[in-house]
């Protein structure tokens, strides 16, 4: 686990000169969260107790805060963006939005899950997982690959979320490893194989428990919690062979403004989400795996894939509305 105190970070930053109107007082960190609130509030709580500062929180869905910031541009009054893949924060940095991060913060984290520009780290990972009914499906019956789920025998029993970050992210990396051409096919064909859209991830597990669909494409780390309050819930997940795009590891991260009002403050909370306390609550409480140690070497069947090439997060949204899943 990191040993990474929480005033380590008292940074200067080159900050642009935003015009904000109506600035928020000197103590105060106003947060853009893709995080949900259920995730974070008690985080951003215990980082309020610890620093003194208060946090502002704006909660919406991470392509939604990502459009909000570009829309907003130098008159944003946000100091920090927490996003649900790697994909936004990219499309963010390529923007010109984000302000390079101290050398510490980077260095605190595996070089695969920070940005190649300095300007976002990884806060935690997450592995893309194919979830199934153990009262329906035979393990053995499985695909071998995510892109296999277009076969007829799976028609009408499989379940994703076209409006979920994280599987707009692993569109994006499907669209780089794969191509425009045969991620359009696959959105397609899932769509001739009547996939069933849900709105989230837990909406798809509840949708296999409830005999609704029989697997689904969602983050590994809610079917955790589910289990963990009920050892009976009547689902499971696995991978698919190894390097497939199904088992895509993404991360969620951080990043701070380069209008930026408090980017002392700002950067403080960034190092707070990497200490021993954020990374024992995204571990522990969410599921999720931490940004180094053995835990970040876990995932041999990942496919070979650099994050910061999933950027084009608008192509994506794009994409998806042109094939009618948005």
């Amino acid at each position: 686990m990191l040993r990474h105190p929480l005033l380590l970070a008292t940074l200067a930053f080159v900050v642009a000169a935003g015009g904000i109107t109506a600035p928020a007082p000197a103590d105060t960190v106003t947060v853009y969260s893709g995080r949900s609130k259920s995730f974070m509030d008690a985080l951003f709580d215990r980082f309020e107790k610890e620093s003194g500062h208060t946090v502002r929180r704006v909660y919406d869905g991470t392509a939604a805060v990502a459009l909000k910031l570009q829309t907003e541009g130098d008159r944003s009054p946000a100091d920090v963006v927490l996003a649900q893949d790697a994909g936004a924060l990219g499309a963010l940095s390529r923007a010109g939005l984000l302000a390079p991060l101290p050398d510490d913060l980077n260095d605190a984290v595996d070089a695969r899950f920070v940005s190649d520009r300095g300007d976002w780290v990884a806060t935690s990972l997450r592995a893309r997982t194919l979830a199934y009914s153990t009262e329906r499906v035979d393990a053995d019956d499985l695909p071998q690959s995510v892109l296999d789920l277009t076969d007829p025998k799976y028609a009408g029993r499989v379940g994703f979320a076209p409006g979920n970050a994280s599987f707009q992210a692993f569109v994006t990396a499907l669209r780089v490893i794969h191509g425009e051409d045969a991620a359009r096919q696959w959105l397609l064909d899932m769509k001739r194989n009547d996939v069933q859209s849900y709105p989230k991830n837990t909406a798809i597990l509840e949708g296999i428990a409830a005999g609704e669909i029989d697997l689904g494409l969602p983050n590994h780390y809610y079917l955790l919690r589910y289990t963990e309050k009920d050892p009976g819930f009547p689902v499971a997940q696995t991978g698919f062979a190894d390097r497939d795009i199904g088992n895509l590891v993404n991360v969620a991260g951080a990043a701070v403004l380069k209008t930026s009002r408090h980017p002392e403050a700002a950067g403080q909370l960034v190092a707070f989400l990497l200490s021993n306390t954020g990374q024992s609550w995204f571990t522990d409480q969410i599921h999720e795996y931490p940004v180094s140690g053995d835990a970040a070497d876990a995932h041999a069947d990942a496919p070979e894939l650099n994050l910061n090439a999933i950027d084009d997060l608008e192509g994506t949204l794009t994409l998806l509305r042109e094939v009618g899943l948005l």
